[in-house]
C-alpha cells in the first residue's frame, strides 16, 4: 500500500504523515520536499528474559497508529575506547533494541530499497547515529532502511544448553539471524513505503560488510536481497559449533568457558543477569564476538561456500581502503627496529614465499610494509576474492580502492582510513553536526561533494540496475578479465590490475593454512603469522583461486 500524506497549510515546516502495514499504521516525518522518515520501527520482539538468545520473533500486529518518530536505542553496547576517532557511543541502549529505520523519496512507488548493515566489529555501533543518515541516499531515488542487530555475547553466545533448547540444533549467530529477520520483514512491509521487495540490496562497512558476506552464504537469508556492496569486508575462519578447526576453539567450548568465567551455573543464571553488566564482563574476559558455522545459519566456512559456487548469485560491488590500517595499528605486532631483523623474520615465516613477500613489503620501510600487508591480507584478498568468486558465477562484479586524502587525515598520517568513505557515501560532506569528536573531518569544498556525489550516484544506480553510473564521472567496469576496478582519488577513475601479484601471495598463504587446517587466516599476517604451511601442490584455476 501507498504512504498518505496528512493535510498542512504550512509546506515550509515538517509535516506529520502515516503508512498503513499489514501489521498497523505507523505514524512518520515528512519532509517539506516530500522525503518521509519512519523511526524506531519493530521488526521483532524484545529478545529479553526466556528470548535472550534465542532467534528473534518477528514483531506483532497493533491496533491504532503507533509513533515511529524517533530511532529505538542501540543493542546493548560497551563504552567505546577512549582517544579513537571512532569513538561516539549511542545516547541510549538496550536488550529491547530489534528496531529499524525507513526513509522515502518523494513520491516514492516500486523504488529500489537499500538496507545499511552497520559496522562495529559485532561488538558495537548505533544505525541512529548522524553518520548513517539516510536522507542523502533516499534523495537520490531509493528506499533506505537501516537496522539494528544484537551485539557482542548477545548476539553471538553458542553454548551446548543453548544448542540443545534449538529445535535446528544450533547457537550462536543471534545477530545474523536479526539480520535475516530484518530481511523478512523488509519482503514483507516495504511495498508499502514505496519500495520494491524484489530489488533489495544488502550494503554494509566493516562488520557490516562481513554480516552482509555472510547472508550471501546462509541458506535462511537466500531470496531475500538481490545486490550487494561490501566495504572493507573481510573472509574471516569461524568456529565451528562442536569441531575445533583452523586453530580456533570449537564454539561451545568458547561459551563454556565465557559461562564459568562469568561464575554462572549455566544459561538459565546468566538469563537473570542485567543485560549491560553481561555485556561489559564478557569483554573483561576476553570474549570475541563471531558467527558460528552451526550448519543452519552458516552451513560452511564462508571461502568453502564460494569454492563451492553456494552463494547467492547476485551483482556485487566489494571494495577497500588504502589507509585500512592507519586507524587500526592494534593490528600490527611490535616491529624490529632493524631491516636485517624484519627481513630475517620474513623469510622464517614465509620461507619460499618469502622473496615474494619482500617484494610488496620490503624491509626498507618496515611500518609502513606492516601496515600495507595487513591491508591487503585482511581487506584487499577478501575484497578481490568476492569479486573474482561472482564473476565465475557470470555475475556482474565491481571493484573499488577508496584512496582519498585530505588535509585533516594527512595531519595524523590517516590517509584513507578505515571507513573514510562513510561520509562521503551518506551525504555527509559539509555538515556542521554528528561527526565522532576525534573523526578528521573532509573539507566543505566542491571537490569533496562532488566525490560524494559520483559515489553516491554509483551506488544507488547499481541498486537501481546492478550497474554503478554516476553522471559525468568515470564509467565503471566489471572486474572481468581485465581486472578492472574504480580508484576513488579526487575523481573517481578506471584502472586495471590493482597491486600486480597481491592478491595471488595471500590466496596462497590462505590457501596453504586451509589445507592445513591448523591455522586461522585472519590477523595473524606479517610478523604477527606463525610459519606458514608447506604447499600441498595446490594449484590456482583460471579464475586464479585455489580451491582446497
Amino acid at each position: 500500500m501507498s504512504l498518505k500524506r496528512e493535510p498542512s497549510a504550512d509546506e515550509g515546516r515538517d509535516l506529520p504523515c502515516t503508512v498503513r502495514t499489514s501489521l498497523g499504521e505507523l505514524a512518520g516525518i515528512e519532509r517539506s520536499d516530500g522525503l518521509r522518515m519512519f523511526l524506531g520501527i519493530r521488526y521483532a520482539e524484545a529478545p529479553t528474559g526466556a528470548l535472550r538468545w534465542r532467534p528473534p520473533v518477528p514483531a506483532g500486529a497493533w491496533t491504532g497508529v503507533r509513533a515511529a518518530l524517533q530511532f529505538g536505542p542501540a543493542c546493548v553496547q560497551v563504552r567505546s575506547v577512549a582517544g579513537s576517532i571512532y569513538a561516539s557511543d549511542p545516547p541510549r541502549t538496550s536488550e529491547d533494541c530489534l528496531f529499524l529505520n525507513v526513509w522515502a523519496p518523494p513520491g516514492a512507488h516500486g523504488a529500489p530499497v537499500m538496507v545499511w548493515l552497520h559496522g562495529g566489529a559485532l561488538r558495537s555501533g548505533d544505525p541512529a547515529s548522524a553518520m548513517y543518515d539516510g536522507e542523502a541516499l533516499a534523495r537520490q531515488g531509493v528506499v533506505m532502511v537501516s537496522v539494528n542487530y544484537r551485539l557482542g555475547v548477545l548476539g553471538y553466545l553458542a553454548h551446548p544448553e543453548l544448542t540443545a533448547q534449538s529445535p535446528n540444533a544450533s547457537s550462536g549467530n543471534y545477530g545474523l539471524l536479526d539480520q535475516i529477520a530484518a530481511l523478512r520483514w523488509v519482503r514483507e512491509h516495504i511495498a508499502a513505503f514505496g519500495g520494491d521487495p524484489g530489488n533489495v540490496t544488502v550494503f554494509g562497512e566493516s562488520a557490516g560488510a562481513l554480516s552482509a558476506i555472510e547472508l550471501m552464504v546462509s541458506p535462511l537469508a537466500r531470496g531475500l536481497f538481490h545486490k550487494v556492496i561490501a566495504q572493507s569486508g573481510y573472509l574471516v575462519s569461524n568456529p565451528h559449533l562442536t569441531q575445533s578447526r583452523f586453530g580456533l576453539p570449537c564454539a561451545h567450548e568458547v561459551g563454556e568457558a565465557l559461562v564459568r568465567g562469568l561464575g554462572a551455573s549455566g544459561i538459565a543464571q546468566l538469563r537473570q543477569r542485567g543485560a549491560q553488566a553481561l555485556a561489559e564482563q564478557a569483554v573483561a574476559a576476553g570474549f570475541d564476538p563471531q558467527a558460528t558455522i552451526d550448519g543452519w545459519v552458516l552451513p560452511r566456512q564462508i571461502v568453502e561456500c564460494f569454492d563451492r559456487g553456494e552463494q547467492a548469485a547476485v551483482p556485487l560491488i566489494a571494495g577497500f581502503n588504502d589507509g585500512e590500517i592507519r586507524a587500526l595499528r592494534l593490528f600490527l605486532p611490535p616491529l624490529p627496529d632493524r631491516a636485517a631483523d624484519y627481513e630475517a623474520e620474513v623469510r622464517r615465516i614465509y620461507a619460499d614465499l618469502a622473496p615474494r613477500y619482500l617484494e610488496r613489503y620490503p624491509a626498507e620501510q618496515i611500518e609502513e610494509s606492516a601496515l600495507a600487508a595487513a591491508r591487503d591480507a585482511f581487506y584487499g584478498w577478501s575484497a578481490e576474492r568476492l569479486v573474482r568468486s561472482q564473476e565465475a558465477l557470470g555475475c556482474p562484479s565491481y571493484l573499488y580502492y577508496f584512496a582519498h586524502r585530505y588535509p585533516a587525515q594527512e595531519a595524523l598520517r590517516l590517509e584513507a582510513f578505515h571507513a573514510s568513505e562513510l561520509p562521503y557515501e551518506f551525504g555527509r560532506v559539509g555538515a556542521e553536526e554528528g561527526w565522532p569528536a576525534l573523526w578528521p573531518r573532509p573539507p566543505d569544498e566542491p571537490p569533496e561533494r562532488a566525490l560524494s556525489a559520483a559515489i553516491m550516484g554509483y551506488f544507488t544506480s547499481f541498486a537501481r540496475t546492478g550497474f554503478p553510473a554516476a553522471p559525468g564521472t568515470a564509467r565503471w567496469s566489471r572486474y572481468g578479465s581485465e581486472r578492472a576496478y574504480l580508484e576513488f582519488r579526487g575523481q573517481p577513475r578506471v584502472a586495471h590490475h590493482l597491486h600486480p601479484g597481491t592478491f595471488e601471495l595471500h590466496e596462497e598463504v590462505i590457501a596453504r593454512r586451509r589445507a592445513a587446517g591448523t591455522q586461522y587466516w585472519y590477523v595473524n599476517v606479517g610478523l604477527a603469522s606463525p610459519p606458514v604451511p608447506p604447499s600441498p601442490g595446490l594449484q590456482p584455476s583460471a579464475d586464479g583461486l585455489m580451491r582446497v
